[in-house]
């Protein structure tokens, strides 16, 4: 398998899998271990799509989780080429599927209302005249609302799920209100969700929310997770999801 030079191929799950990164373009982030290790997936069949996949990290994860098929979608090319090249050297090619593209067209190119279940780690950063873009485009069109908003995430989750079908997004406390008002808007429930707390004690940094698809209202608040102990070190509930302990 080819390799840039800036590229590395670090490990996921405890030495199962490996992974192709690089700091001049992308490195996954805990918030995708943490939306793979929330959402509800079928563990049978069943189709799953991810938005904004990166370089494939949340499809690999949740292949340990589901025999069913997933797929990636991924507007950056050298991004969306890591994942495919991260996809082969797994041996996952019959399970997931990469598509390169802007996720307001999945719907048309994808398939509308054929998914079970929609996950997306979006963009978090709105933009406005203050915003403070990283000058690595690959990074700033992964953290700031360049190229798709939260309502193009949310109103694209709920046209690719099937009804009765679920949709998860990781995201920060200070968007929670918009995301549960975009949910509604478009058809989606809010059922599930849990905080996510740097050390016990501390406020919440991120959020993570499943809804339904036509889903009656029902909101369940999970117990918080908190990441690290008071010595840095990882709590024993992260340990679990990031090694498999």
């Amino acid at each position: 398998m080819k390799l840039y030079e800036d590229e590395r191929l670090d490990y996921l799950l405890n030495e199962e899998m490996r992974i192709i990164q690089s700091p001049n373009v992308f490195a996954f982030s805990l918030d995708a271990v943490l939306l793979s290790n929330f959402v509800y997936v079928p563990i049978q069949k069943g189709k799953i799509m991810d938005l904004c996949s990166g370089n494939g990290v949340i499809p690999l994860l949740l292949s340990k989780r589901t025999k069913g098929q997933l797929v990636g979608v991924e507007i950056q090319e050298r991004l969306y080429d890591m994942a495919v090249r991260s996809v082969e050297y797994n041996k996952l090619t019959d399970r997931i599927q990469m598509v390169l593209g802007d996720l307001k067209d999945a719907p048309k190119t994808v398939g509308n209302g054929i998914f079970d279940v929609v996950t997306c780690n979006p963009p978090y950063f709105q933009m406005d005249g203050q915003a403070d873009l990283h000058a690595n485009p690959h990074y700033a069109i992964a953290r700031h609302e360049l190229l798709t908003t939260l309502e193009d995430v949310v109103k694209t989750s709920s046209s690719l799920v099937k009804q009765g079908g679920k949709v998860a997004f990781v995201h920060r406390p200070n968007r929670l209100l918009d995301i549960v008002t975009l949910m509604r808007k478009y058809r989606l429930e809010p059922k599930r969700l849990q905080f996510v707390h740097p050390k016990r004690g501390k406020e919440a940094n991120t959020i993570l929310i499943e809804g339904i698809k036509d889903g009656k209202p029902d909101l369940k608040i999970l117990p918080p997770i908190a990441v690290y102990e008071e010595d840095n070190s990882y709590t024993k509930e992260l340990k679990e999801m990031l090694y498999l302990t």
